[in-house]
């Protein structure tokens, strides 16, 4: 697996709610602040208050082998109810691609969330530039990270609308 081929990661979960209710929930900014390991704060930049394309936002991170860093994001796309995806931008253009998506079924959703490595340089970068004989590696564990965030984020999702035993 290499880095320059834009891995990408995906997670699904089942929910029990109406597309708009799951819909408020995977545009909340914030929202990985509450269930990821990583993500600290999220803020938006420039007097944007929601998810439209070219809003901006600020991401607050910490990671005990990466240290501290804050991200610059911009909405890509959205598709009300169904879709939204933001760029992460680093020192050389795009680092990373996220998502959002939300499948109406009969009975509820299904919730996706997804990232996308590269193509531009990441804080990853740095790792596979000083140990290039471990790159597979590197981008497997970071993609395995990534994933076990989304997953707590898609499973805080569908806990927020079980009923309390």
């Amino acid at each position: 697996m290499r880095y320059r081929d834009c891995p990408t990661v995906e997670v699904t979960e089942r929910v029990s709610c109406t597309p708009a209710q799951a819909w408020a929930l995977v545009t909340d900014i914030a929202l990985p602040a509450r269930y990821s390991s990583e993500v600290e704060a999220v803020e938006w930049l420039g007097g944007a208050d929601r998810v439209a394309v070219g809003a901006r936002f600020r991401g607050s991170n910490q990671h005990q082998a990466l240290g501290v860093w804050r991200t610059e994001c911009e909405v890509a796309e959205v598709e009300i109810e169904r879709r939204w995806t933001w760029n992460v931008f680093g020192p050389e253009g795009i680092s990373a691609t996220w998502g959002f998506e939300v499948d109406p079924t009969r009975d509820g959703v299904i919730l996706r969330q997804w990232g996308r490595m590269g193509p531009g340089p990441s804080g990853l970068s740095v790792a596979i530039v000083a140990m290039p004989d471990k790159e597979a590696r590197i981008v497997a564990n970071r993609l395995t990270e990534w994933e076990q965030n989304m997953r707590a984020n898609l499973t805080g999702i569908r806990e927020s609308f079980e009923p309390k035993s």
